[in-house]
C-alpha cells in the first residue's frame, strides 16, 4: 500500500504530544486513522483509510495484509500510541473467529513496532465522540467529522478508527486529570 504524504497536515502540530493510531478492525475491511493531540488536548486529523482486503485469495492472505500495510503505515506516520476495538459478540460463531483474528493480526503488527495497544469497547468509543454509548454510525461519522475539521462525508470504518483514537485521546487525557489508571477506572463504571 502507498501511503499519502501528509506533510502539510502534521505541520499545523510541529511536535504534538502525542501521536495515536486507531484501528476498527474487520476481516474484509480494517479501518485506520492517525490523529495528533498537542499538549493542550487539540485534536488533529493526520490520516486515515481503510484496508480492504476482502479480495485475497485467502482468509490467511487477508490476515498477512492486514499485518503489512499496518505496518507500512506506521512506519510512514510514526505513531507513539494505539487504540483497537474490542471484539463484541458477532451474529456467528464463524464471523467472530474471523473478526478476532483480523483483530489479532493488527494487534501484533502494532506491538511488533514496539507500541502498547488500548482496548475499546464500541459502547466507550461512541461515549467518548458522540455522548451516548448508544450512538448510531451516521452520528460517529458527523461528530468525527466536526471534532477533526474535516469535510466531506467519511467511510464507515475510516471514521471508526478515528473515532477510536478520539476515544483513547479523551480517556487517557481524563485519566490524567483523576490521576487514576485506567483498569480502576474500568472498574468503577
Amino acid at each position: 500500500m502507498k501511503v499519502p504524504a501528509v506533510a502539510s497536515i502534521e505541520s499545523r502540530i510541529p511536535n504534538p504530544a502525542s501521536r495515536i493510531l486507531g484501528i476498527d478492525p474487520g476481516s474484509q475491511r480494517t479501518g485506520v486513522g492517525i490523529i495528533d493531540v498537542d499538549g493542550s488536548g487539540k485534536l488533529v486529523h493526520v490520516f486515515h483509510g481503510a484496508l480492504a482486503v476482502a479480495g485475497e485469495a485467502s482468509f490467511p492472505l487477508r490476515l498477512k495484509r492486514i499485518f503489512d500495510e499496518l505496518c507500512d503505515i506506521i512506519t510512514a506516520h510514526r505513531p507513539t500510541e494505539c487504540g483497537i476495538e474490542r471484539v463484541f459478540m458477532a451474529r456467528n460463531a464463524d464471523s467472530a473467529l474471523k473478526l478476532g483474528q483480523a483483530r489479532g493480526a493488527a494487534i501484533c503488527a502494532v506491538v511488533s513496532q514496539g507500541i502498547v495497544v488500548h482496548e475499546y469497547a464500541a459502547t466507550e468509543v461512541k461515549q467518548a465522540v458522540v455522548g451516548s454509548g448508544r450512538g448510531d454510525k451516521a452520528q460517529v461519522q458527523h461528530m468525527v467529522g466536526v471534532l477533526l475539521g474535516l469535510k466531506g462525508p467519511l467511510q464507515a470504518d475510516a471514521a471508526d478508527a478515528l473515532a477510536i483514537a478520539v476515544a483513547h485521546a479523551h480517556t487517557r487525557a481524563s485519566l490524567a486529570r483523576v490521576g487514576i489508571p485506567r483498569t480502576a477506572w474500568r472498574r468503577r463504571r
